[in-house]
């Protein structure tokens, strides 16, 4: 379930345009201050990434982070990528379009910090960074190491 304060300021940040320092501050201080504790949450943080062209780069940065928590320490099994978690995270940063920059990174850095990994979310987060970054060759080493772990 969506907290009110989390609906209230994408909202106020859809009509706006933009996020800002503040806005993420007041997001990581107010709104969210024990981070993501559903994938509803997520979800709509998501689509307020996709749907808001103007943003600090401090937003990504806490975006990755939560998420980051959230998928690999605050699911079950803790430390590990499920197919069911696995599935989420593809479809919900993929949006049929395929993942924004930010979306794209989260995969990385999930597959990067969980012990496990479901192949789906390797693979997903394999072609996500290669269309956007024409094949980085540190995304791959990585991404490589998370496949034979």
């Amino acid at each position: 379930m969506i907290n009110a304060s989390l609906q209230h300021f994408c909202n106020r940040i859809l009509a706006a345009g933009t996020i800002g320092l503040e806005d993420v501050r007041e997001l990581g201080r107010t709104v969210l201050p024990d981070g993501l504790t559903c994938r509803d949450e997520a979800d709509m943080l998501f689509g307020l990434d996709r749907a808001v062209q103007a943003a600090d780069p401090a937003f990504a940065d806490w975006l990755v982070a939560a998420v980051v928590d959230f998928a690999v320490w605050g699911e079950r099994p803790t430390g590990h990528i499920d197919a069911d978690t696995a599935h989420w995270l593809a479809a919900s940063l993929g949006c049929g379009r395929g993942p924004t920059a930010t979306g794209a990174r989260i995969a990385v850095e999930v597959v990067r910090e969980a012990e496990t990994n479901d192949a789906v979310l390797i693979g997903f987060a394999l072609k996500a960074n290669r269309a956007r970054a024409g094949g980085d060759e540190a995304v791959e080493e990585i991404l490589a190491y998370a496949i034979a772990a």
